[in-house]
């Protein structure tokens, strides 16, 4: 599968997401090859069920941010609204387990389409 099918695939704009390359596919190619091995998710997996919500919104945060620059959209759109759910470390919102599952779920599709992608 081409990075561009990849992008189709999960939702996201390939175009917008090379455009913030510099519009360098290369480098949007070598930056999102590299997304999977990123220790954020597993970190915000680890703080989530372990209780850790302070540490669980850093984490949140930070994958809405790397989201946001590789143009994963809709992972980058539940990330987001994790992030808020996690804003007040001390009362997370209601619905916060809800949306930690549709982080994972968007996670592991994007996880499995990057692993698609060949180089």
């Amino acid at each position: 599968m081409t990075l561009k099918e990849c992008y189709e695939s999960i939702g996201a704009d390939f175009d917008a997401a090379v455009a913030r390359m510099c519009n360098k596919e290369a480098m949007l190619l070598k930056f999102a090859l590299k997304f999977p091995a990123d220790p954020t998710y597993p970190a915000l997996v680890e703080a989530y069920e372990g209780g850790d919500i302070p540490t669980a919104f850093r984490m949140a945060h930070t994958l809405k941010g790397l989201c946001l620059n590789l143009g994963l959209d809709k992972l980058r759109e539940s990330s987001a609204a994790l992030t808020e759910a996690l804003r007040d470390n001390a009362n997370p919102a209601p619905n916060a387990d809800e949306l930690y599952e549709e982080v994972k779920r968007d996670y592991e599709a994007t996880r499995s389409a990057l692993g698609s992608v060949e180089a």
